[in-house]
C-alpha cells in the first residue's frame, strides 16, 4: 500500500470499517468463545463490559479513537487483567482461530496486507498475553504507551 501525491493511507482502523464493524466483531466474537469448551471456562466470569473494552482496545491499536485509553484504561491495566491467568498455547491458537472465523464471517476486508496486519497483531497480542498470563506479578511501567499498530513497514509492524 504506497500513498501517492493525492492519497493518505488509511488507518488499519479505517480500512477494516470503523469502530461499528470493531464492536460487532467483538460481540460475535465472544458468543464464539462462550460457546467454545476450550474458552468459556476461561471467559465465563467476563465482565459485560469485556466485549465492549476489548473492541475499544484494538480499535485505538489499530489507528481509531482513544476511547480506552482515555475513559476504560490503559496500556498495562489491559495487560494486568492477563497476570496469573495461566493461558496455554492452546487457549492463545483458539481465540485467534475464532476471531479469525468471525472476522471472515462478517466480511472483514480479506487483502492480503490487511490480513497480514491483522494476523500479525494477534500473534504479537496473544503471545504476550500468554507470558503474562504466566506471571503472578507484572514488572512493567504502569505508564507504558498504548501500541500502536500499522500497515507495517520492512522490519516488522511500527510498535510506539
Amino acid at each position: 500500500m504506497e500513498a501517492n501525491n493525492h492519497r493518505t493511507i488509511p488507518s488499519l482502523f479505517d480500512w477494516a470499517g470503523g469502530m461499528p464493524v470493531f464492536v460487532k466483531l467483538f460481540d460475535q466474537f465472544y458468543d464464539r468463545v462462550l460457546a467454545d469448551d476450550i474458552l468459556e471456562p476461561v471467559f465465563k466470569h467476563m465482565s459485560a463490559q469485556h466485549r465492549e473494552h476489548v473492541a475499544h482496545f484494538v480499535a485505538e491499536v489499530f489507528g481509531g479513537p482513544k476511547l480506552y485509553s482515555e475513559a476504560e484504561g490503559s496500556h498495562f491495566s489491559m495487560v494486568q487483567k492477563h497476570v496469573a491467568k495461566h493461558l496455554t498455547q492452546q487457549h492463545r491458537k483458539r481465540w485467534i482461530e475464532l476471531l479469525l472465523e468471525t472476522a471472515d464471517s462478517l466480511q472483514l476486508p480479506d487483502d492480503p496486507e490487511f490480513r497480514s496486519a491483522f494476523m500479525a497483531y494477534l500473534e504479537w497480542g496473544t503471545r504476550i498475553a500468554v507470558l503474562n498470563s504466566n506471571l503472578e506479578d507484572l514488572d512493567m511501567d504502569t505508564n507504558a504507551p498504548m501500541p500502536k499498530w500499522d500497515w507495517g513497514v520492512p522490519g516488522g509492524p511500527y510498535i510506539g
